[in-house]
Order: C-alpha cells, then sequence, then structure tokens
C-alpha cells in the first residue's frame, strides 16, 4: 500500500540550510520565546511532557535506523497539542489586558485561583476577565483549547466552526463553556467571519493562523507549539542526533515552530525537514512550488480533518520558505492504515525496549498507540517515502537515519476513530 501511494515531492530549493538563524525571525519565534512558554506551561495543574514512542520495528520494516513519535494524546486531557498553544495564547492576552487597565502582573495560578473561587482577593481580576470574548475559527482542536483556556482563566469565548466539523468535536467545545457558531463555507471562510464579528468591543482574536495586521497572538500560539519540540529534545536518547523530522502541515503554524526552533537551538547541523499535507488540502505544497504564498480551492474535504486549510499563515510561510527541506502530500488512503497500525500494537513488542534511558519514555510493549487522522500524517509521509526507491533516496532515507514524527492528536472524535480503526483488542 505505501508503495504504490500517490504521493507528491517538491524539494525546497530556497531553503538556507547552512545559513545562521536569521535575525529578522527572532521577534516572532525565538528559543527565548520557547522557553518562556516552557516555563509558564510547567507550572499549569495536569502539566507533564507527552511520551516519546520508539517505533523501532516499524523502523526495521521499512529500513530506517529509528523513528520516535512524539504523542499528544494525553495532552491535558484535551488529546491535542492545540492545548499548548490556544490555551496559552489566552491566559497572556489576559495578562496583558490586566496590566494594560491595572499596572499589575497576574500569573496563570492568580486566574485560576479566582476562577475555582478560592482566592477571593483577585475577584477585582476577574471582573476583567468576565468582560473580555476571545473569539476563534477552528476544525476543533484549536477552538478546544481556546475554549478550555478561556474556561480555566476566567473569560467568555466565542468558537466558528466550518459545515465540515463534526458534532462530537463541536460538542465538546459547549461542554467547555463555548458558545459555537457553525458557518456554511470551510475553515478560510470560518476566519474570515470570526475576524470581522471580533471587531466588537471587548472581542479579541485568538487565531492560530496569522493574516496582515495579525501576528501577535498566532506568535504566541507558535511559541506554545514549539514546547513539544523542546521535551522531544530532552527525552531522545542521549546517543541520537535526529536526521529527519515530519511535521503535518494545515495553515503552518506547528511546522514553523518546529522548524525555528530547530534553526535557532541546532543550526546548521539541524535535521532536514519535511511537511506533509493532504493532497485535498496542499497550501504550502503549492506555495513552495509557486515560491510565494498561494491559496488553494478546497474542492474536497480530506479525511485529515486537522490539515483541512486552503490558505498559509503568513507567520509560518515567513519561516517555512526558508527551512522546510521538503514538501510532501499524501492521500487520504494512507490514514486508517497508519491509524490502524499505532492502534494494534501491530509492532510493538517487548524488543522494543531498546533504550532504557530514564529520559526515554517509550511505548509500553504491545499497547499501541491511539492517533486521530490528523496525527498520522508525518509518519504516513515517512512510509511512503520509504517504500519509494527514489523518493527514499531523494530524502536521504536510510538505515542510519534518525526520524522524528509528531503524533499530534489521539481520538478527538471517538466515533470517527472506531469507524476507521476498527475494535482494539
Amino acid at each position: 500500500m505505501f508503495g504504490d501511494a500517490q504521493v507528491k515531492h517538491h524539494l525546497n530549493r530556497r531553503r538556507l540550510h547552512v545559513a545562521p538563524y536569521p535575525q529578522s525571525l527572532r521577534n516572532n519565534f525565538s528559543l527565548a520565546a520557547t522557553e518562556h512558554a516552557v516555563r509558564e506551561l510547567s507550572t499549569w495543574s495536569g502539566y507533564q511532557p507527552t511520551r516519546l514512542v520508539s517505533l523501532h520495528p516499524i523502523a526495521a520494516e521499512f529500513g530506517v535506523g529509528a523513528i520516535y513519535y512524539k504523542d499528544e494524546a494525553s495532552r491535558f486531557g484535551l488529546g491535542s497539542f492545540k492545548a499548548l498553544g490556544g490555551a496559552y495564547a489566552v491566559l497572556r492576552l489576559l495578562q496583558q489586558q490586566i496590566f494594560a487597565q491595572r499596572g499589575e502582573h497576574v500569573s496563570a495560578r492568580d486566574l485560576e485561583n479566582w476562577t475555582s473561587g478560592e482566592l477571593a482577593e483577585c475577584a477585582e481580576f476577574g471582573e476583567l476577565t468576565a468582560n473580555i470574548t476571545v473569539v476563534t475559527a477552528t476544525d476543533g482542536n484549536h477552538g478546544r483549547s481556546v475554549a478550555w483556556g478561556a474556561a480555566r482563566f476566567g473569560c467568555r469565548c466565542r468558537i466558528y466552526i466550518h459545515a465540515a466539523v463534526s458534532e462530537r468535536r463541536a460538542a465538546a467545545m459547549q461542554a467547555l463553556g463555548a458558545e459555537v457558531v457553525r458557518i456554511a463555507g470551510n475553515y478560510d471562510e470560518s476566519v474570515r467571519v470570526a475576524a470581522r464579528d471580533a471587531k466588537r468591543p471587548g472581542w479579541y482574536v485568538v487565531s492560530d493562523t496569522s493574516y496582515p495586521g495579525y501576528t501577535e497572538v498566532p506568535s504566541t500560539v507558535m511559541a506554545g507549539y514549539s514546547v513539544l519540540m523542546h521535551e522531544a529534545m530532552q527525552q531522545l536518547p542521549r546517543d541520537i542526533q535526529l536526521t529527519h523530522v515530519f511535521v503535518q502541515g494545515g495553515v503552518g503554524g506547528l511546522a514553523a515552530s518546529v522548524a525555528a526552533y530547530l534553526w535557532e537551538k541546532l543550526g546548521a547541523e539541524r535535521p532536514r525537514l519535511a511537511v506533509a499535507e493532504p493532497a485535498f488540502a496542499d497550501c504550502l505544497f503549492q506555495s513552495a512550488v509557486h515560491e510565494r504564498a498561494t491559496k488553494v480551492c478546497l474542492t474536497e474535504e480530506t479525511i485529515m480533518a486537522g490539515l483541512s486549510c486552503g490558505e498559509v499563515s503568513k507567520l509560518a510561510w515567513e519561516v517555512l520558505h526558508m527551512a522546510a527541506d521538503d514538501f510532501i502530500t499524501i492521500p487520504d488512503a494512507l490514514v486508517a492504515p497508519c491509524m490502524r497500525m499505532l492502534a494494534h500494537g501491530k509492532f510493538f513488542s517487548n524488543a522494543d525496549a531498546h533504550n532504557t534511558e530514564p529520559h526515554d519514555d517509550s511505548a509500553n510493549p504491545g499497547n499501541g498507540v491511539e492517533a486521530g487522522e490528523s496525527a498520522v500524517a508525518g509518519l504516513a509521509a515517512c512510509l511512503a517515502a520509504c517504500a519509494n526507491p527514489s523518493l527514499k533516496v531523494a530524502l536521504d532515507l536510510n538505515r542510519h537515519s534518525q526520524v522524528l514524527v509528531l503524533g499530534t492528536e489521539g481520538a478527538t472524535d471517538r466515533e470517527i476513530y472506531q469507524k476507521l480503526v476498527g475494535e482494539v483488542t
């Protein structure tokens, strides 16, 4: 199946692999911003690094040295890496508004204590946040993170979803107290409607995509995303040097945060970065081909709901057009096989315990991994490339390769997950 997949590959000839990290990017993407996000998020109740899973037998089957899977299914109980971005941006927005109006710095704990009724002296800050409404558009996971952040830190939340977002994902956001508004168009249209409606006093857009005149909040969201890369680098075996990272596309926020983090931290020694997208939603691929941010018309919805985006984030493209090495599109047909492969633990056995370093959070043998539809895009692209002899050579994948893929979500819609995976025994 993987060898027969209709995969497209574009080598980014504009990449600046040996150049130092540009000063022009530091205002929006920096290790300092990552470190701030790490310090902040690590203080939140419920925080713990998500596990890094070794897929060693899969790597052996496909002829590479190692594949590591960063499993975001348990992140803050929300089931997605998006919990790192949207909620963090909500907090930073509220902190900025309180400082602007009262000249005081408040912590996440202060706001949490007020919303839980444990700290009456923080009521004045709570009164401010209660009059703020955060607004966003979403395919599901980002909106759930923003809704969770709003509930946690005491503000109101309004979320716009498009026609293809499942009712279960809408219900999950409503359960967190958000007002959910469904529009008739696609994701890109929901972004426009959210931006239009948020012009009311006290309303603020908290989006993971940027556009002209709107970059500060998406930059904060991406700083939150970079925490997962920080964790992964801490969890990798000490004797491993990554050669490849496969990361999902979408509007490009996660991919850009990963690219910027690796570029500033490792410079010319950073791993090769491949951006994976659905064939039905390939705005980053087309942008690379045309060497400028390019909008694509979504004529059919991909099963990878979180990646169903036709317009590139402005901020993300500023990084990716220089930092990404490869752009790859994959067919929807590869999604379910990858999800089943992980869910049924097909490749997990006691032989997986090849690394016993205390900081390596490998999978429990035989238990499998719960991965949502968008989670497996990077893994699918990697395996399809490995199964295609010419593409394997083009990406320089071989038995010495050490690969990281980002499993960005768990089963965020249980009905869809069970339909694709079947019963897991």
